[in-house]
């Protein structure tokens, strides 16, 4: 039996770029709720500004304390509403807040009232115009900077299914590098700045993309969505 005593957390989804791309429930759930926990509560506040949203922000991210989980849980247990927002895209997919949400699971069991507000999300942004088939694909979201990287690299070129991960314009590079060793003849498709006004789609072979960033250095900038299809 449900406690209607304790307070709903709403995973809102917010825009990965364009400040349209929210939902009308999203928007009304962030005006509603007792407090908004964002991921940078100055990056949030830019999106709240434009829909005149006044609603208090709490920060939560990959370094909060204990201490702040214990103040997030106790005010459910007072019957506070809240939403959970991340910087852009689906709150919980490659983001620390997923460790909020089990951590409120483990607290309140069936009690529990997390709430799913969908909305954008790059992975599956790219993928909707990727021309790749999404029917079965491996999400991986950020890969590992060092430890583990280049064993994950040998997987991705022995894989039979769609692989899709994030990338950083620092890395990016390398990673096209990796690919060409690993898997030359699987087809790439990156998708770079999605919704934003240099939104852009490339694909090819791992050389053939590569030789595109190299020669276009002005396109290194952002962030990437990698897609793997292999051959």
């Amino acid at each position: 039996m449900i406690d209607s005593d304790i307070g709903t957390l709403y995973i809102v989804a917010t825009p990965i770029g364009n400040l349209e791309d929210i939902t009308l429930r999203a928007l009304r759930i962030l005006k509603e709720v007792d407090y908004i926990l964002c991921e940078d509560t100055r990056t949030t506040q830019v999106l709240l500004n434009k829909y005149e949203i006044k609603t208090k922000t709490m920060s939560y991210h990959a370094h909060s304390t204990d201490n702040k989980e214990s103040v997030i849980i106790n005010l459910l247990k007072n019957g506070k509403n809240l939403a959970l927002v991340s910087d852009a895209g689906t709150p919980c997919i490659s983001d620390p807040g997923v460790m909020l949400v089990a951590n409120i699971r483990k607290e309140f069991g069936d009690q529990a009232l997390v709430s799913p507000i969908p909305g954008a999300s790059a992975l599956v942004s790219a993928l909707s115009a990727s021309g790749v088939s999404s029917a079965e694909f491996v999400f991986l979201g950020f890969l590992p900077h060092k430890k583990g990287r280049e064993t994950l690299f040998k997987e991705i070129g022995n894989s039979k299914r769609v692989i899709v991960f994030y990338e950083s314009t620092h890395r990016i590079l390398k990673t096209l590098a990796s690919l060409i060793k690993y898997a030359p003849k699987f087809k790439i498709v990156i998708g770079r700045e999605l919704t934003k006004q240099f939104e852009q789609f490339v694909e090819g072979t791992p050389a053939e993309v590569l030789e595109y960033f190299t020669k276009n250095t002005d396109k290194q900038r952002g962030e990437f969505v990698v897609i793997v299809e292999p051959k």
